[in-house]
């Protein structure tokens, strides 16, 4: 079973899209909501080189910037 956290903000269609995605497919994953949670934005600057964008998605340790679909 993957291990999978999914950094979002509220109004993100890409973001929607990685959740729907791994909830399809059967993947529990865990959901940070960068604009709710202290210090996830920062999280997220560290995860993206600086960009702080979402979604951001690690998964078993591997860090996806982006969500292009299933």
């Amino acid at each position: 079973m993957s291990d999978v956290t999914i950094y979002t903000k509220v109004g993100c269609p890409y973001c929607a899209a990685a959740k729907k995605h791994y909830t399809e497919q059967g993947v529990t994953y865990s959901e940070i909501d960068i604009h709710s949670m202290p210090g996830a934005i920062d999280k997220v600057k560290e995860l993206s080189d600086g960009n702080p964008m979402v979604p951001i998605i690690v998964e078993d340790g591997k860090v996806t910037v982006g969500f292009g679909g299933g």
